[in-house]
This record gives C-alpha cells, sequence and structure tokens, in this order.
C-alpha cells in the first residue's frame, strides 16, 4: 500500500510539473458526477470538456488547462466535439492528453465476443470443406449490433463515402471473405462493349455462389488508375456472364482488365476471412489464430471519433484513435491548434482532415491503415493567394488506401501556403502526396513503397491546371518505386509527376534511386528541376508537348478544363498575374507548348537521362550544367549514403550539396512518446 501511495504522489508531482495552469482528469474508472481530481476523476471526454468551459467563465487560468487521461479503452457512441468556445488562448492552451506512460485509445468500435462452431448443416455446406472445421459463429445481435453499415461504390471519383462494419483481430483487418484469395482475375470479354454494364468471366466458380446476395466486385476496370466498387445484379452461369447495378464500373469494362468478388459465404476459405449473414446478424470468422479476450473488434461509429469546430488554441496529444467507420478527427477553421504525439489505426475513412484555419497542424504522429487518406490538409485562400501555414510534420504514414485504393494519398494538400515536412510515408497502391494550389512547401519527406498496384501513377503528383503555382518540392527522398507487373497498358511508376500542363513548381534537391521515371513533365511551363539526384530511373527526366499530340483536345475546344480553371481564379489578372507573371501573357503565349522549363545541375547515374517526346523545337527548353556521363562519387550508395565527396565533379559544374541527412523524421518528445507506447 505505502508503494501504490508513492507512486501516486510521484504521478502527481510528475503532472504538475508539466501543467502549467488548471487540470482535470478523467479515468475508465472516474464518475462523471465526481470533482475531475486524480483521486476523484471524471468518467468522459465530455465531461473534462464541460468542467474546461465551466472554469474558462472566470477567465482561463494563466498557462492554460490540461486534462489529463489516465490509462485504458474509452468507447465512443457519439463524436466528441469541440467548438470555440472550448478554446485556449496563445500562450494558455487547452490540452487534452494521455496521462505519462499511460496508453489512452479512443475508439468507435466494439468488442465481438461469444464465438463457437458452426452448427447449422446449412451454413456448413455452402462452406468450403476445407474451412468448415475452422470457420467459428458469433450472434451480433444478441450482442447489441444491428447496424452493419452498408457496403456502397466507393472507388475514383465517387468520394469518401463511410465504410460498412470491418473486422478486425489483433489490430489486424480481416479480408470480408473474396475470390481469388490473393490475386486477381481478369474480364474474358466484353460482349455488350464498355458501357454495356456486364461482362463474360472465365471458368465456373460463379456457380458455387448461386445462394448467395449481395455479391460485391472491385476492379480496375479500364485504366490502372482508377478503380471502383460495383454490386452484381445477376449471373448467368450458362453464358458466363456478369451483370452489374450502376453505377456500373469507372470507364466502363475492358477485355483482360483485374477484378475481384468479395462479400461471399462460400468464399471464407482461408484464415482472416470473415462473412455477415445480415438477415440473421450471424457473423462467420475464420480466425488466424485461437481467439482470446480483446483479440476481435468490430467497427460501429460512422461520424468523426473528434470534430473540432472553429476552435483554437487546442492541443491533442499522445491518443490513439482506432477502429471507426468514419474519420477519426475532422479539424475546421480555428488557429494554432495542433495534434501531436497521437496514433491512428484502422480508420474506415481518412484518419484526419484538417480543413482551413490557420496555424493548424499534424505533429509527431502515426497513421496506419486508413480505408482512405491517411490526411486531408486544406488551408487558405486562392482567390487571394492567402497563405494558411497549416501543416503535417515528423509523421509516420503508411498503409493507407485500404478501400479506395487511387487518388486517396498518405497525404492531399489543398489550398494555399501549407507544408508537408520530414515524414515517411509508405506502403500503399497509389500516390503519397497528391497536391493542388499554390506556394505549398513538400520538404525533407522519405517516401517508398508506393504506386504498389497502379501504373501511370506518381509518388508526388499534381497536374490539369496552370494557375497552381509557386509550389516547392525540395529534399525528399523517393526510393524503391517499381513498375507494376502484369498490367495491361499504362504501368509507369513515376517519383515526381507533373501531369498535364502542371505549372510553375520548383523540384531541388530531391534524391530518386530505383523511382520508375525520376520526374515526368507533361507539357507544364516554367517549372524548375534543379539540383536533384537520379540514380537507376528510367527516364531520370521525362518532357513532352502532349498538347501537340494526342492531348489537343484540351486546345480545340473539345475539352476546356486548362482554361476554365484558369478562368475560376482570374489567373491573368491580380493577384495570379502579379505573384507570377507568366500567367500574364500565357493564351497568346502558345500555350500549348512547354516554354519556361529549365533543368540544370542534376545528376544522373544508370538508368537513362533524358526523354523529350513531340515533335517542338527544343531550344525552348533551358537543359544545361548536367552531370549525366560521369561518376558522381557518392559517399556510400551501398548502404543508402548519396552525399557526395568532395572530390565530385559536379560541385564544379554548380551542383550544391543536398542536407540528406536531415531526410525523414526525427527524434522529438511527441516521437520519443510514441516509441513509449
Amino acid at each position: 500500500m505505502k508503494i501504490m501511495a508513492l507512486a501516486a504522489i510521484g504521478l502527481v508531482l510528475s503532472l504538475r510539473a508539466l501543467a502549467a495552469g488548471a487540470e482535470f482528469y478523467v479515468a475508465r474508472n472516474g464518475s462523471d458526477s465526481n470533482a475531475g481530481t486524480l483521486e476523484k476523476p471524471f468518467a468522459s471526454l465530455a465531461r473534462g470538456r464541460d468542467a474546461v468551459r465551466a472554469a474558462k467563465k472566470t477567465g482561463l487560468p494563466a498557462g492554460g488547462v490540461t486534462v489529463w487521461l489516465r490509462d485504458g479503452t474509452y468507447q465512443l457512441t457519439g463524436t466528441f466535439e469541440l467548438s470555440r468556445e472550448d478554446s485556449g488562448e496563445k500562450g494558455s492552451p487547452v490540452v487534452y492528453r494521455a496521462c505519462p506512460g499511460e496508453a489512452v485509445r479512443l475508439i468507435g468500435g466494439t468488442e465481438i465476443t461469444g464465438f463457437g462452431p458452426v452448427r447449422d448443416p446449412k451454413i456448413l455446406d455452402r462452406l468450403d470443406p476445407a474451412a468448415r472445421a475452422h470457420v467459428l459463429q458469433a450472434d451480433l445481435k444478441a450482442q447489441g449490433i444491428t447496424d452493419f453499415g452498408k457496403l456502397t461504390p466507393r472507388g475514383f471519383g465517387r468520394g469518401g463515402q463511410p465504410a460498412a462494419l470491418e473486422l478486425y483481430f489483433k489490430g489486424e483487418p480481416m479480408t470480408l471473405a473474396r475470390w481469388p484469395n490473393d490475386a486477381w482475375a481478369t474480364i474474358a470479354a466484353v460482349p455488350a462493349g464498355p458501357n454495356g454494364g456486364k461482362f463474360a468471366y472465365s471458368g465456373d466458380r460463379p456457380k458455387r455462389w448461386e445462394a448467395s446476395e449481395d455479391i460485391w466486385l472491385h476492379g480496375y476496370w479500364t485504366y490502372p488508375w482508377a478503380e471502383s466498387y460495383v454490386k452484381v445484379s445477376s449471373i448467368d452461369t450458362q453464358s458466363r456472364e456478369i451483370a452489374t447495378a450502376e453505377p456500373h464500373g469507372v470507364y466502363g469494362y475492358v477485355e483482360g482488365r483485374r477484378y475481384y468478388a468479395f462479400n461471399i459465404l462460400e468464399e471464407l476459405d482461408q484464415p482472416g476471412e470473415w462473412y455477415i449473414d445480415r438477415k440473421t446478424g450471424i457473423l462467420y470468422f475464420w480466425p488466424p489464430k485461437p481467439i482470446r479476450k480483446g483479440d476481435v473488434y468490430a467497427t460501429m461509429l460512422e461520424k468523426p471519433l473528434v470534430s473540432m469546430q472553429d476552435a483554437s488554441h487546442v492541443t491533442l496529444r499522445g491518443l490513439a484513435f482506432e477502429y471507426t467507420r468514419g474519420t477519426a478527427l475532422v479539424m475546421t477553421g480555428g488557429e494554432s491548434n495542433r495534434i501531436a504525439g497521437c496514433s491512428f489505426r484502422n480508420i474506415g475513412n481518412t484518419a484526419v482532415v484538417i480543413g482551413g484555419g490557420t496555424d493548424n497542424g499534424l505533429i509527431g504522429c502515426d497513421i496506419a491503415g486508413s480505408g482512405d487518406s491517411a490526411v486531408s490538409l486544406n488551408g487558405g485562400d486562392r482567390m487571394t493567394l492567402t497563405p494558411a501555414g497549416n501543416f503535417v510534420e515528423n509523421c509516420s504514414i503508411s498503409d493507407f488506401s485500404r478501400w479506395v485504393r487511387t487518388y486517396q494519398p498518405g497525404v492531399s494538400i489543398n489550398g494555399v501556403g501549407n507544408r508537408i515536412a520530414h515524414n515517411r510515408i509508405f506502403d500503399a497502391p497509389h500516390s503519397a502526396i497528391i497536391l493542388g494550389g499554390n506556394d505549398h512547401i513538400i520538404e525533407f519527406n522519405e517516401v517508398f513503397r508506393v504506386c504498389r498496384e497502379t501504373g501511370d501513377a506518381g509518388a508526388f503528383y499534381l497536374g490539369r491546371d496552370w494557375t497552381q503555382r509557386g509550389n516547392v518540392v525540395r529534399f525528399n527522398y523517393f526510393h524503391d518505386l517499381l513498375k507494376t507487373e502484369g498490367l495491361a497498358g499504362y504501368s509507369e511508376v513515376i517519383s515526381v509527376y507533373f501531369d498535364d500542363w502542371s505549372s510553375g513548381t520548383r523540384m531541388y534537391g530531391n534524391v530518386c534511386v530505383k523511382a520508375g521515371q525520376g520526374v515526368h513533365l507533361g507539357g507544364g511551363r516554367d517549372n524548375a528541376i534543379e539540383n536533384n539526384v537520379f540514380a537507376e530511373c528510367v527516364p531520370a527526366i521525362h518532357i513532352d508537348a502532349r498538347g501537340l499530340g494526342w492531348a489537343k483536345s484540351y486546345f480545340d475546344g473539345s475539352d476546356n478544363t486548362l482554361f476554365d480553371r484558369l478562368k475560376a481564379v482570374n489567373g491573368t489578372q491580380p493577384p495570379y498575374s502579379t505573384r507570377y507573371p507568366p500567367l500574364a501573357t500565357l493564351l497568346a503565349d502558345e500555350p500549348v507548348l512547354p516554354k519556361g522549363n529549365s533543368v540544370v545541375h542534376n545528376i544522373c547515374v544508370g538508368g537513362k537521362w533524358l526523354e523529350i517526346t513531340n515533335d517542338f523545337d527544343h531550344g525552348i527548353l533551358d537543359i544545361r550544367d548536367n552531370l549525366t556521363d560521369a561518376d558522381p562519387q557518392f559517399v556510400d550508395p551501398a548502404k543508402g549514403d548519396w552525399q557526395l565527396k568532395p572530390s565530385s565533379p559536379a560541385f564544379k559544374l554548380g551542383f550544391k550539396r543536398i542536407p540528406f541527412d536531415r531526410i525523414g523524421t526525427y527524434e522529438d518528445e511527441y516521437r520519443s512518446e510514441l516509441a513509449r507506447r
């Protein structure tokens, strides 16, 4: 007892040393009728928030307010909301924080228990014989779970719809029973044409599915950068044709393209697969290992776990957000808010949305396993080019785009004047960063093993807008971006993809190693490709004048996207014409041509140096002082050290040292806290 008392006293002293102002406590064994002290804590975040509101009525205490959360799992059945009245002030923030050394989880799901063997002979008959002894069942309705959500036609261009119920085992997402298990089927033929709403398949596997309802397909139906989910309306096993419900596959159906079928009880044939009978509420699951308490969770909440609307000077620190169908955290407006040292795992939609406001950011966080993007970062005014200064810094971001596989990046950045810096972004089917807007800075990030399932895809991507200028991509390390094999058509993977007339960006001091194409400059203008290292890229740099070739429709009046976007922001008038002078004369200066681009002081070793396509005068390009035919003298490339030795001939051509040692995440108080949890 004396040891426990001393420990409690020590915790009190350490917490009070960390909290400069007033403080309240929340604990799983607390009560909302308590005083909110360490000894008598509240039970809920909402009660802690309300206590802060009450304390502020007599003025915000000097140093602000800290709400300490004690160890445990807090199941949220609704959104924890913070608004303008919950704000702190400069130097006196309001902080919601895990106690040091304690693990605080905010979850939007519930544990599933009560598993037992399958007894129903009709169900056993539908299962693969090899699975019958392994598949277990649990009655969800008996556990109070009746909302299973709906499978929806998510995918390219179809928005971030809430996920249906998902199942997790020991923190890992399980697979909704599918065929093929770990591969793709391919469309055999399209006798009704690409827009006929059906296609032919090979073999007789679908004959096994005759008792199943609500069968879904997921596929890259036409292009390797656009996928969608579609519902099966009927299967003709005689003609071997699958008909789909509207909306059909994005861009229609094409012979030879990839797909798989899922949500099929008969295909529950390997460990980790599951299926829900939505009529009976019975969950069927083949667990990878024996089930113990706390192993199995299902997601429930479709609304955000946390919403911050116009709150300012608020910090959430050291919290874990997990198991939810929707978005974990939405921050809209406000200023100087921080999401610090938090983790986000197994989120159904985008993990974190920062929309608007100024100086709001995510720092020192880990994000893994989001159904859509990991982070959506926005802010600033594109009409006035007013910056927001919002940021994502020093975060580890991985395994995103679990459901929607394309155009749901690690970080999507939009607006004006925001920053993505010092992050590790890796292991995903499509892009790491997708940019829209102006004057953003993308720096010191390490990006690898992305675009693993797609083609004609960029680890960093922006495009189809002359006005999105002033962006800087510098001191990033792109590596191990491998060409996606087995794709029909486009299969290229690109480190930095300036697609469809992307213009006015500076790419400086980046290192691209075994990274597909180093940079793809697709018809744009006024881009500076300077002081970069390209090793084993094929090619290091691609430049084209696509407006003279396949993309003539953008200039002959049949597609006005570029001109509409120029007009939408009055791009030929101030402030655009003042900030970016080439825009003032763009329309009178042969906009079809890639003028104003420079390729200067770069290094290329291995692979291929330069590829220029289309018939145009290459004299409009500034290409000079690049080291492409000599040993650059890297310090130790075998060990990943791409610094140059002092004797490198690149320095004589004007190359400047890249601060390679600063790229990626760095140790700080938030990263240290994450490592200890």
